[in-house]
């Protein structure tokens, strides 16, 4: 059983920046993609962002590029995801997820990841 738990949640201004950290207990990390999603109070579930198991690929919901960047250090078991000019309309429970790697790249969807954090919440004021 994998373990993915994320750190680094809180209460930011808009136009700030935020981090947020995943961990994965697992052996053969960097066989996995990694992934964030997010859920916002009465919404669905949606993708943020993944990275292949070698960190040279990554995707990102349209909402969201130019302003988060997605990394991953396999040495560490670890993933990250930078936000930058944080709007009110991404506060939001965020998740980290892995997966089983299936290539080169990563796909930005729900079923393509088997273990999931309890989430970090990010509340972002105006």
């Amino acid at each position: 059983q994998v373990e993915v738990a994320e750190f680094g949640g809180g209460l930011v201004q808009t136009g700030g920046s935020l981090n947020l950290s995943c961990i994965a207990s697992a052996s053969g990390f960097d066989d996995y993609v990694m992934g964030w999603f997010r859920q916002a109070p009465g919404k669905e579930r949606e993708g943020v962002a993944c990275i292949s198991w070698s960190g040279s690929y990554t995707d990102y919901t349209g909402g969201v590029k130019g302003r988060f960047t997605i990394s991953r250090d396999n040495a560490e078991n670890m993933s990250y995801l930078q936000m930058n000019s944080l709007k009110v309309e991404g506060s939001a429970m965020y998740y980290c997820a892995d997966g089983p790697s299936n290539g080169a790249e990563c796909e930005l969807e729900s079923i393509r990841f088997e273990y999931w954090g309890q989430g970090a919440e990010i509340t972002v004021s105006s």
